[in-house]
């Protein structure tokens, strides 16, 4: 049998995805791990970190190998500057921009199965002159599909209508349209990826009370309500809209097998708070197959050995899974 290669990118070189990296090497994979990476940079992080590390060039016209403990396969790009940890450096942008292409190539050339994502900070690509609203957004504009944003833990799962938006952008993106798309490729995801042959989906409202039949807000009444019932005739289970402040009650999560919510801090915090550091973002609706933390580039941890790697963990156990369904 064929030994899958998935690839795996560091992200902010100042914070603490290549501390998170360098900790899960010193473990052993049933797959080929392959980082997009600037070699000097994980070995000058691992001499801080006291960590073993072997670096090597990777040679991917080769059949993959099953990642043995303390060696680091890396695909070389090079940083613009030598980081400092804890300090951003807009120098280095355009290196994180770099690496997230080569990932999204290799995974569209069949050369790895899949893409596993450390934390960016996109402050720093935007004060670059780049335009990046993150790692969804990206992968979807190289790789085409329509993306959708579910983060899950072992009990939970929220998928996400709209993404990176600011509040005041939230009611006027919720359509038709949108929540068509978000829900076929959630249904259908949630069947070929993840083995649940009848998906129950629960759907948040908008508004608080999910409008209230209308007296605090009308996009459930007007779009929201409307479209939920069109896909009913489709076959498609769906419960809803429901009040966010009541949806991720035990009683409701018990008879779905996700929740989508309308924007970002509507369904995230619930989820990060029944499992942060264990969470992992999953784009669907992509042609690749792609996981990722569940947290933040942690500038004050990089180079500190305090980072946790438990969330990268996971989203190489979830891209495992996946590629291996």
């Amino acid at each position: 049998m064929l030994i899958p290669r998935i690839v795996i990118t560091a992200g902010e070189p100042a914070g603490i995805g290549v501390d998170i990296c360098l900790l899960i090497c010193q473990q052993q994979w049933p797959v080929e791990l392959v980082f997009i990476a600037d070699p000097e940079l994980f070995q000058r992080r691992a001499t801080l970190l006291g960590l073993k590390a072997n670096i090597q060039l990777v040679d991917l016209s080769q059949p993959a190998q099953s990642h043995v403990q303390g060696v680091i396969n890396v695909v070389p790009v090079s940083l613009a500057n030598e980081e400092r940890c804890g300090q951003l450096d807009v120098r280095n942008a355009s290196y994180v921009v770099k690496s997230l292409q080569l990932a999204a190539q290799l995974c569209l050339d069949k050369v790895c199965q899949a893409v596993v994502t450390g934390p960016v900070q996109k402050s720093i690509i935007n004060d670059a002159g780049i335009s990046f609203s993150g790692h969804t957004e990206f992968f979807a504009d190289y790789c085409g599909g329509y993306p959708v944003m579910m983060l899950a833990t072992k009990n939970l799962k929220v998928a996400l209508a709209t993404t990176h938006l600011p509040l005041k952008q939230v009611s006027a993106a919720i359509s038709r349209p949108l929540l068509v798309k978000t829900i076929t490729i959630l249904q259908r995801d949630l069947q070929q990826k993840f083995s649940i042959t009848e998906p129950k989906i629960a759907v948040c409202g908008l508004n608080p009370h999910a409008g209230e039949n209308g007296h605090l807000g009308d996009e459930e009444i007007n779009c929201i309500i409307p479209t939920l019932e069109s896909l009913r005739k489709k076959g498609i289970n769906l419960t809803g809209p429901l009040p966010a402040d009541t949806i991720f009650t035990p009683a409701i999560l018990a008879q779905h097998d996700v929740v989508l919510a309308m924007y970002h801090d509507q369904g995230l915090p619930t989820l990060k708070y029944a499992g942060f550091g264990d969470a992992v973002n999953i784009t669907l609706g992509l042609p690749i197959t792609r996981t990722s933390v569940d947290h933040g580039t942690a500038l004050d941890l990089a180079g500190s050995g305090k980072a946790s790697s438990t969330s990268l963990q996971s989203a190489l156990e979830m891209a495992i899974k996946l590629i291996t369904h």
